[in-house]
């Protein structure tokens, strides 16, 4: 059976920013588990940040500011870093990270602004798996692993 990379999140790990989790439902993990082994990871806090934490978004310049100005993109880097050395210890081929997040989106990010407006872009650690040559989705992508065969 395949392994894939999940955002702990996804799994119901409290490890948000806001000390809460984004649960899917219990039946589309449950519909993973029957063909993939789930390697739950969470880049920020694997970058060493706490739970909670204030909330960052990436600028223009691909830097993460937290809300209050301080510059965590070296945490993001290191956590993203660790995400992909799990993927490689697991010889993982696929990911499924939180939509959105600084570390996870695939498909927009905040602008840096702090305005909750979306722009192109995507998360610091996406793009290192990306890079990596995993495929990586979001949680709104779940069904494709369903109906595809890779």
């Amino acid at each position: 059976m395949e392994h894939i990379l999940i955002s702990a999140c996804l799994l119901g790990v409290v490890c948000r920013y806001d000390g809460l989790s984004k649960p899917i439902d219990r039946q589309r993990i449950d519909a993973l588990k029957e063909k993939y082994h789930l390697i739950p990871i969470c880049p920020e806090i694997m970058g060493g940040l706490p739970t909670p934490r204030i909330p960052a978004e990436i600028n223009a310049e691909r830097r993460v500011l937290r809300r209050d100005g301080a510059d965590v993109t070296e945490n993001y880097r290191r956590g993203a870093e660790e995400a992909l050395r799990l993927a490689k210890l697991f010889d993982c081929k696929i990911a499924i990270l939180k939509e959105r997040s600084p570390s996870c989106s695939t498909n927009g990010i905040y602008d840096g602004t702090f305005s909750k407006t979306l722009t192109d872009g995507e998360g610091i650690a996406a793009e290192y798996l990306r890079n990596a040559g995993l495929r990586v989705l979001g949680e709104s992508d779940i069904e494709k692993l369903r109906t595809e065969n890779f």
